[in-house]
């Protein structure tokens, strides 16, 4: 691994005991350690949850989120949108997929005048953020 890639790594995880109030108090707890699934919090323009969306994984190595979830999601009036998904195998760092659900995510949300403000994937000691390795 590059050294650009190891720094990324390295600044994009956060320890349990660095996580926010979304992170730790509300994300976090929605996960269990034996099954992936993908979370979308909605948020409104004041910073306040309107929506949060669960999409159990059912097929391995994929993130793809269901139409039916963007519509109750952003029919909701979510202004700002976080992704939090789990990898129950402990490595924090982003497959392809999950690089490419991201990418996907934020350019459809953008079209639409919605941020993703960032995609968290989270392990038992923590998580990795997208947008504080600067991926985002």
């Amino acid at each position: 691994m590059s050294k650009a890639a190891t720094d990324t790594r390295r600044r994009g995880f956060v320890q349990c005991e660095g996580e926010d109030a979304v992170a730790g108090q509300l994300l976090r707890p929605q996960f269990d350690g034996d099954r992936e699934s993908l979370l979308l919090a909605g948020f409104d323009t004041y910073q306040r949850l309107v929506r949060l969306e669960r999409i159990d994984g059912e097929t391995p190595r994929r993130c793809i989120i269901p139409p039916r979830c963007w519509r109750a999601l952003l029919g909701g009036g979510a202004a700002t949108v976080v992704m939090a998904h789990n990898h129950p195998s402990g490595i924090a760092w982003p497959s392809d997929a999950d690089m490419a659900a991201t990418r996907d995510a934020a350019r459809f949300l953008r079209t639409i005048g919605v941020d993703l403000v960032d995609h968290l994937i989270f392990v038992a000691d923590g998580h990795f953020s997208f947008r504080t390795a600067g991926m985002l």
